[in-house]
C-alpha cells in the first residue's frame, strides 16, 4: 500500500483531474466534504518533515506540526479555545532578511475542509497570534493563518519599535506595519496546498481594529492576495488618530479639570436622552448621530454624586467631541456623543476624591517610544504646542509605512475583489468619523458612490463600541456577506446585527449600506429588524 504523501508526489506529476482522483481515492470523504475538494486527510500528513518538503524554500521552517483532536487548544497563558474539530496545527518561522524570524500558525481541518483558506487579524500593537480567530475559523470549515509579524508583547505593548540603542527598529516596524500579515498569507496558502495537495479555492481575510488596517493594508498593497476581506474598525489613518487619542487626556490636564467617572456618565446620558429618538425610535441608542446637536452646557449646574457640573467640566466635554485642532483648523475627529469616555478620557479617583487621567497606553507608547525614542516619557508634560510638533512628526515619518489609508483601491477592484468595512458609531477608541472620511475619499478616487458599491461597502452600526456590541447590536456574520458577494455575486444590501441586553432582551437590526442609514418604520417592535427600512435620511 502507497503512503498518502507517495500518491500526492505522484498526483503532482499528473494532470489536475487525475491528481484530483488519486487523492480521493485515499480519502474517506463524506459527499459534502468531497464537493468542497477533499474529505479526511490521513494524520501521516501532519508531520513537519511532510510539510517542510512540499513548501518553497523562501517559505522558511516548519518548526512543527501537531495532530489535535482532541476538541479543545490552551494557548500559553491564555484561555482555552474550545469546540474545536479534528486539525493539524502547523507553526512556522519565517526569516524577514534583517535578524527577525515572522511567526506564522496555520491551522488545518483533517475533514470537512470548505476549499478555503482565511487570514486573521490581530489588534493594537499585537498582530497575533490570535488564537480565539484561529479557532472560529477552523470551526467554520476553513483552513486558517495567523502571525504575529515578528515580535512578541501584549496588544498594548509597542516597545519593539525600538532597538537596543533606541533607534527605530524600521525592518520590524514593516513587519508589522505591512510585510507579517502578506507573508503570512503567501506561507498560509501554501502549507494548505502542500497538507491537501491543492490551493484554496478562495481567500479571505477577516480582523478588526488593526485588524481592519491589516485587512485594508491587502486591499491596497497585495490586491492579489484575497477575493474578500472584512474590516471593522480599521486603524487605518493610524498616523492621525493615534496621536489624536490623547486629545482627551491633554485637554483636562491643560484645564487642570480630570472628570471623574460619574460626571463623565452624566454627559453620557444627558446627550443620549437629547438626541435618542432623531432616528425615529427611542432605545438608548444615538443614531443620528450626524443631527445630534446637543451643547454640553445645559448640564452647568447639575448635582452629580462627584460634584456639580461646571463650566469649565462643559468646556472639556465640548472639546473632546470637537477632537484636536491647531489655529482652529481640525487635526482629526473627536469622540462621538454616547461613546463611553473611558477608553480615552479614563480617570481615577483615590480615597481623598482626588482625580487624575488615565491615558490610554496605545497613544502613550506612541508619543513616547515611537516618537521621541523615549519609553519613560510621562504624557502628563504634553503641551498643546508640543502636541502639534509630534502630530505633525507622526504624519511625516510614519505615514508612508503604517497609515494604510491610500483611496485607489482600483487594483483589487480589478479582479474582482470585495471588501466590506463597518464601524461602531460608539466606538470608545478609534473614531468612527475618520472611516466615514477614508471611505468617501475611496469613492471619490473610485468614480464616485456607485461605482464603489460595486466592490466596497461601508456599515455603521449604531451604539456599537470598539469591536463589540454596547448599547447597539454589531454585525452577526459579515463574512457570510462576503462570501456570498465574492462567490455568487449578492452585493449586500444590509448587514444581520444583534445585541443581547443586560435584561435579557433580544435586539436586532439591519445595518446599511452607507450613505443609507436605519429608519424605524413607526410600527413594530423596536427590538426587531423587520421594524426599520434603509432611507437616505431618517426624515
Amino acid at each position: 500500500m502507497r503512503s498518502w504523501r507517495e500518491f500526492v508526489i505522484r498526483a503532482r506529476r499528473k494532470p489536475a483531474v487525475a491528481a484530483m482522483a488519486a487523492l480521493l481515492a485515499l480519502s474517506t470523504a463524506t459527499p459534502a466534504s468531497a464537493a468542497a475538494g477533499l474529505g479526511s486527510v490521513p494524520p501521516t500528513v501532519c508531520r513537519a518533515d511532510v510539510l517542510q518538503a512540499g513548501l518553497p524554500r523562501a517559505d522558511g521552517i516548519v518548526t512543527g506540526a501537531t495532530l489535535n483532536t482532541s476538541g479543545s487548544f490552551t494557548p500559553p497563558g491564555q484561555p482555552a479555545v474550545t469546540g474545536l474539530p479534528a486539525f493539524c496545527r502547523v507553526t512556522m518561522a519565517k526569516p524577514d532578511g534583517a535578524g527577525h524570524d515572522i511567526g506564522i500558525e496555520v491551522w488545518l481541518p483533517t475533514a470537512g475542509w470548505n476549499g478555503r483558506f482565511q487570514g486573521v487579524g490581530g489588534g493594537g500593537y499585537s498582530c497575533g497570534i490570535s488564537y480565539p480567530a484561529l479557532g472560529k475559523a477552523l470551526g467554520n470549515g476553513y483552513a486558517a493563518a495567523s502571525t504575529d509579524c515578528g515580535h512578541q508583547g501584549g496588544n498594548r505593548d509597542g516597545s519593539f519599535a525600538l532597538t537596543a540603542g533606541r533607534r527605530l527598529d524600521w525592518p520590524l516596524i514593516t513587519d508589522f506595519a505591512s510585510r507579517g500579515i502578506h507573508d503570512m498569507t503567501v506561507v498560509g496558502k501554501d502549507v494548505t496546498k502542500a497538507f491537501f495537495d491543492r490551493l484554496p479555492s478562495y481567500s479571505y481575510f477577516t480582523g478588526c481594529s488593526t485588524g481592519g488596517r491589516q485587512g485594508l493594508m491587502e486591499v491596497q498593497r497585495f490586491p492579489g492576495d484575497y477575493d474578500g476581506i472584512v474590516s471593522g474598525a480599521p486603524a487605518i489613518n493610524w498616523t492621525r488618530f493615534i496621536p489624536a487619542e490623547i486629545w482627551p487626556q491633554l485637554v483636562m490636564n491643560e484645564a487642570a479639570d480630570f472628570l471623574p467617572a460619574c460626571k463623565q456618565q452624566a454627559f453620557t446620558a444627558a446627550v443620549v436622552k437629547a438626541c435618542d429618538a432623531l432616528d425615529g425610535v427611542t432605545d438608548g441608542v444615538i443614531g443620528n448621530v450626524d443631527a445630534c446637536r446637543w451643547n454640553p452646557h445645559a448640564l452647568v449646574g447639575t448635582v452629580t454624586p462627584c460634584g456639580t457640573v461646571t463650566a469649565t467640566d462643559a468646556d472639556v466635554v465640548a472639546k473632546i467631541w470637537e477632537g484636536p485642532k491647531t489655529a482652529g483648523r481640525p487635526l482629526w475627529f473627536g469622540l462621538e456623543p454616547g461613546a463611553d469616555f473611558s477608553g480615552l478620557a479614563g480617570t481615577t479617583t483615590d480615597a481623598s476624591g482626588n482625580t487624575t487621567g488615565a491615558a490610554f497606553p496605545i497613544t502613550v507608547a506612541w508619543f513616547g517610544t515611537w516618537l521621541q525614542r523615549d519609553p519613560a516619557w510621562d504624557w502628563r508634560t504634553l503641551t498643546f504646542s508640543r502636541f502639534e510638533q509630534l502630530f505633525a512628526q507622526s504624519v511625516k515619518e510614519f505615514g508612508p509605512t503604517i497609515a494604510t489609508d491610500d483611496p485607489d483601491l482600483s487594483a483589487f477592484a480589478a479582479r474582482g475583489g470585495k471588501v466590506l468595512l463597518w464601524h461602531g458609531l460608539a466606538d470608545e477608541l478609534i473614531f468612527p468619523q475618520g472611516t466615514v472620511d477614508y471611505y468617501q475619499r475611496v469613492q471619490r478616487a473610485m468614480r464616485g458612490g456607485a461605482a464603489t458599491a460595486q466592490f466596497a461597502r461601508l456599515f455603521l452600526a449604531p451604539g456599537a463600541s470598539h469591536c463589540r456590541s454596547a448599547a447597539g447590536p454589531m454585525p452577526d456574520d459579515p463574512l457570510a456577506a462576503v462570501v456570498a458577494w465574492v462567490e455568487h455575486g449578492r452585493a449586500p444590501q444590509t448587514v444581520p446585527a444583534s445585541l443581547t441586553t443586560p435584561a435579557g432582551t433580544e435586539v436586532t437590526r439591519k445595518l446599511c449600506p452607507y450613505p443609507q442609514v436605519a429608519r424605524y418604520n413607526r410600527t413594530g417592535n423596536p427590538d426587531d429588524a423587520d421594524s426599520f427600512t434603509c432611507a437616505r435620511t431618517y426624515r
